[in-house]
């Protein structure tokens, strides 16, 4: 992975791919990730959309389920250079960014880049780790660079980060301030495998003979660039585009609600629904994509009222209200391009 000053501009991306092309690659992808991560289809098809639509992704679950293991195989099947940086309370914001070093032989100070200097960043238990350190990946991850004692550095794109959190330990942890977690494109769960899946999950590894699971590249960096490339041309008639703003409105005027969703968050509804469309080989969105991702991508950016939570009221249920709600955009007269295989 190199990594660049920012003068020296920014590296040229490929030409976008057609939708059904993103669509069977994507296809691809999750055969592949979903031969290791068990059951979890549904949840996997959303941290890819999180990746196509150029963003970074919480994956937020209790131990044990698939959190590190997804980070790992999404960045195995897409063909990036992978780096785990493990959050803890002792980490320092030049342990994430680099910092510069006296160079004896040259008798000068270089640049010794951080882990943050790859196309796939695995940011695990980021609530670990003071808002300090956590607060050195924000530039990273809204500008795409990072600036150290004055001196800014690009990253080379792609650049995601997928970070992983414990919902219910409180103990020497630092909760993500709203700032940062409005960073986060989309916010992934998986929960508990049912029986059969579990029992999957250990015949594979009997099967395999190892810990370690190795996937071969489905696609590389470039290919990977020209299928975010491709959620450009992908169309958003003007209803659906009103739908998801009368969505994001919603839920800032819930009675449930203290704060509610900024227009990033309508950015990501949008974006994401991009990014569901062309997983689907279409080249328009439909109403149905919208609602697919509204949990996920609205939940993490709205605060609730204090009195709410000894009601058991949570985000998630909020916006499941909000899309009962919100009348949706009737879909009939939408054209109905064939999907190519």
């Amino acid at each position: 992975m190199r990594w660049n000053d920012c003068e020296k501009g920014v590296p040229v991306t490929e030409n976008a791919l057609p939708p059904y092309e993103v669509g069977r690659l994507a296809g691809a992808v999750l055969d592949s990730v979903g031969s290791v991560v068990v059951g979890k289809r549904e949840s996997l098809e959303l941290v890819l959309a999180g990746i196509l639509a150029g963003g970074h992704v919480l994956l937020e679950d209790l131990p044990g389920l698939g959190k590190t293991l997804t980070a790992r195989s999404f960045a195995q099947s897409l063909g990036l250079d992978f780096r785990r940086l493990q959050f803890t309370p002792d980490l320092l914001p030049a342990d994430v960014t680099g910092s510069f070093l006296y160079d004896q032989r040259k008798g000068d100070f270089a640049f010794r880049a951080g882990p943050v200097f790859t196309n796939m960043l695995l940011a695990d238990e980021i609530n670990r780790t003071p808002p300090k350190t956590q607060a050195a990946l924000l530039e990273a991850m809204q500008e795409k660079q990072v600036s150290v004692e004055g001196v800014t550095y690009r990253l080379d794109p792609p650049f995601h980060v997928l970070a992983t959190a414990n919902p219910i330990e409180y103990e020497g942890t630092y909760p993500l301030p709203e700032a940062q977690l409005d960073r986060f494109l989309i916010r992934v769960s998986f929960g508990y495998p049912t029986a059969e899946e579990e029992w999957e999950v250990l015949r594979r590894r009997m099967s395999r003979r190892q810990e370690e699971a190795f996937l071969p590249p489905v696609v590389d960096a470039r290919m990977l660039q020209a299928m975010q490339g491709a959620l450009e041309s992908i169309t958003v008639e003007d209803s659906i585009g009103r739908y998801i703003v009368s969505l994001a409105s919603a839920t800032r005027e819930h009675p449930s609600v203290l704060v509610g969703s900024s227009p990033r968050g309508s950015l990501a509804l949008l974006l994401l629904a991009r990014a569901r469309a062309a997983m689907a080989g279409r080249d328009f969105v439909v109403p149905e994509d919208v609602k697919d991702v509204a949990v996920p991508a609205l939940a993490h950016r709205i605060t609730l009222r204090p009195e709410m939570w000894l009601r058991r009221v949570d985000p998630a249920f909020v916006v499941q209200e909000v899309l009962t709600n919100v009348p949706a955009p009737a879909s009939g007269a939408l054209p109905t391009y064939a999907r190519h295989d």
